[in-house]
């Protein structure tokens, strides 16, 4: 066998292995079924430097569990490294994060990270600039945030600041935090860096000077550089000087630094998320949080072996503030939701109930109706008889979800991968918006394989373990919790309600008007400034430049004279739908130049394209603009609006290498567009 060959026969045998194994159910995260696997002739083969060789016994291994130990996952990106494949070498990395919460594991995964990094960037995810100040020595904290994003499909670019260094980076305009153009600052503390005394005899004002001082701090940043916070709150140590009194002593520290942490939380603005390194703490343990050895030998204030757990909470928040949430948890029902197997055992035969086993299964629905409540839809994907699933919905007393929760519903006999589909196009959301509770391991691969994109929660044998398992995910992790969130529920079952209304519709003029769409537009104010962000950050599809804003930008454009803003609330027969699109465009001597325009996916094909933009050209002529110009950046989601401009008569007037077109609408010649179907209420002007 030649080199070449050899070399890609491993990668052969992956693909073959990939396409016909399934996994069997393993005794737990960290390892396969098997204690006794033998790796040696792989060890040897890649003590040998023979790594195609190593790689292939290695990858064979790996199909025995569903999720490789972490060892493993390490051993595969090392030969993926050697054999000079990159990508190949990103992926079984990230897997580290999930197969070990060890901090040799991630120490060894974010060692091997930086050196590919160096080299070469992952060819997918997004990427995001991040500085790490801190009070303490963030150093191993830090190397392992990239990591922990990586598994998150973001390409962290890292800069670390020096030990305690925080109040002068920040502060400092100079400093060599804001020399990198950071997109994002973390802001690492420990207990120590809180300016409270052991005991107050003033602790209203003493928790208000500290809260101050912080919120002071955000605000430096915010003058310095349009970069996001990402502020650790303050873990709270074991010890107690005042014993079982302290919690209710509101001068002690311990009280004053439970208080000062909900006081950052309810300071802090849009532009700043809080990490509750409190709640980990306890979480975790906080005897073992503080493991002073650290402290006194390198000034380490959270203990090792607790870093992942602190850098995957981080890089969770990260992500959420970057828009890279998951918005659907899809639902198993046999053995998830209900303990049996109905079209078996019957309505009266299933586990669900508060008796032995059904309890665990009662309080599982119940910490998904508490997701569905913040804002994450539902949906069901089950291979069984519909007719008997609607039964359990409808008549067992101890079933708390019902069918009104459940946005897309998929009970049939085709397999998971297509229902999943099903489910993303009914939804109108990606497949990577999709989570899936599956309590057999065979289904959980077969998704892992044949839709990559879809995140799979891994339920655990046990039953009553589930609940954890849901709360511990972190896909789900919020930015901001608005009211469009609380409603999406009934807001995506409208959107399907319509859309069958629509199929049935002899045309669509007839559809649009007996939808009844009313919409308010107004300017940027502080009340919808929230939801604005969130639209801003996370809008990919119905999004003409993806351009994305930091809180101060959008106060600055709101209160620009040289700027004119939007936002739109539909409603509708069938929903409030919310704040659901938004324009910002500059005055440009006399024309009106289009910077942001985008909505959200759950209206498209409702004409709310046309409203809006029958509003900015009565906004231009108000201010004296003969023409609007717009601009269309391509991305690889939002094709979708391509043509947006040429559709509504504007005239293509440059485009780059790269794609990117210049449109412009001339009043004078074509006149105001006009907005058929949605009639306004309650619109305010910009002046």
């Amino acid at each position: 066998m030649d080199e070449r060959n050899r070399l890609w026969q491993p990668l052969r045998l992956r693909q073959l292995v990939s396409s016909t194994f399934i996994a069997q159910p393993t005794n737990g995260v960290d390892g396969p079924v098997s204690a006794d696997l033998d790796l040696t002739a792989a060890e040897q083969a890649q003590r040998a430097g023979d790594y195609g060789r190593a790689l292939a016994l290695y990858l064979e291994a790996a199909m025995t569990s569903e999720h490789p130990p972490a060892d493993l996952c390490l051993k595969i990106a090392r030969c993926h490294d050697r054999l000079e494949s990159p990508d190949e070498a990103f992926t079984w990395l990230a897997r580290i994060v999930d197969a070990s919460d060890g901090f040799r594991h991630w120490s060894a995964g974010a060692s091997l990270l930086a050196r590919l990094v160096a080299k070469s960037r992952p060819s997918t995810g997004k990427q995001c600039r991040v500085a790490v100040t801190g009070s303490y020595t963030v150093d191993q904290f830090a190397a392992m945030l990239p990591l922990a994003a990586l598994s998150l499909g973001i390409d962290l670019e890292l800069h670390s600041g020096l030990y305690g260094q925080y109040q002068q980076d920040l502060i400092d305009p100079g400093s060599a935090l804001y020399s990198v153009n950071p997109d994002l600052i973390v802001v690492a503390v420990h207990e120590g860096a809180a300016e409270l005394p052991r005991y107050s005899d003033t602790p209203d004002a003493t928790i208000a000077a500290e809260t101050s001082r912080w919120v002071a701090l955000w605000d430096t940043v915010s003058r310095h550089s349009d970069a996001s916070l990402v502020q650790h709150n303050f873990a709270l140590r074991p010890e107690s000087e005042f014993g079982h009194l302290s919690r209710g002593l509101a001068g002690s520290r311990f009280s004053m630094l439970q208080t000062l942490n909900r006081a950052l939380s309810e300071s802090a603005t849009q532009n700043v998320n809080i990490v509750d390194c409190a709640r980990l703490a306890a979480h975790y343990g906080t005897a073992r949080w503080f493991d002073d050895r650290y402290w006194v030998r390198s000034k380490q204030a959270v203990a090792l072996e607790a870093l992942p757990l602190l850098a995957r909470h981080t890089a969770a928040v990260i992500a959420a503030r970057l828009g890279l949430i998951r918005k659907c948890l899809v639902l198993d029902l046999d053995n998830t939701l209900w303990g049996g197997v109905i079209g078996e055992d019957g309505l009266d035969g299933i586990q669900l109930g508060s008796d032995g086993i059904g309890e665990a299964f009662v309080a599982f629905q119940e910490a998904v109706l508490a997701l569905k409540d913040r804002g994450v839809l539902l949906a069901v994907a089950s291979k069984n008889n519909e007719a008997d699933v609607r039964e359990v919905f409808e008549r067992h007393p101890a079933m708390r979800i019902k069918l009104e929760d459940i946005s897309a519903f998929a009970v049939n006999w085709e397999d998971k991968p297509a229902n999943l589909r099903a489910i993303a196009r009914t939804l109108g959301i990606g497949l990577d918006a999709l989570v899936l509770a599956d309590d057999n391991p065979a289904e959980r691969q077969i998704v892992r394989r044949l839709v990559p994109e879809v995140d799979v929660l891994t339920l655990p044998v046990e039953p009553a373990e589930y609940r954890r398992a849901l709360s511990d995910y972190l896909g789900f992790e919020p930015a901001a919790i608005t009211s469009e969130d609380r409603q999406r529920t009934a807001q995506y079952r409208a959107r399907r309600a319509a859309a069958e209304m629509a199929s049935s519709a002899t045309d669509m003029a007839s559809f649009y008007r007996d939808m009844r769409m009313t919409a308010s537009t107004a300017p940027f104010d502080d009340l919808h400034m929230p939801r604005i962000g969130q639209l801003t950050g996370k809008t990919n599809q119905f999004n003409l430049t993806t351009r994305r804003f930091t809180a101060a930008d959008l106060r600055a454009f709101s209160e620009s004279e040289k700027h004119i803003t939007r936002y739109l609330r539909l409603s509708d027969r069938l929903a409030d739908h919310g704040l659901v699109a938004l324009t910002i465009a500059e005055i440009v001597g006399d024309r009106l130049d289009i910077n942001s325009f985008l909505m959200s996916c759950r209206v498209i094909g409702r004409t709310v394209e046309d409203h809006l933009l029958s509003h900015l050209c009565r906004d231009a002529d108000r201010v004296g603009c003969k023409t609007i110009h717009g601009t269309y950046i391509p991305t690889h989601k939002n094709a979708i609006v391509s043509s947006l401009y040429e559709r509504f008569g504007f005239i293509q007037i440059d485009e780059t290498d790269d794609g990117i077109t210049r449109w412009q609408y001339d009043l004078s010649v074509r006149g105001p567009i006009v907005s058929e179907y949605i009639e306004e209420v309650g619109e305010h002007d910009s002046d």
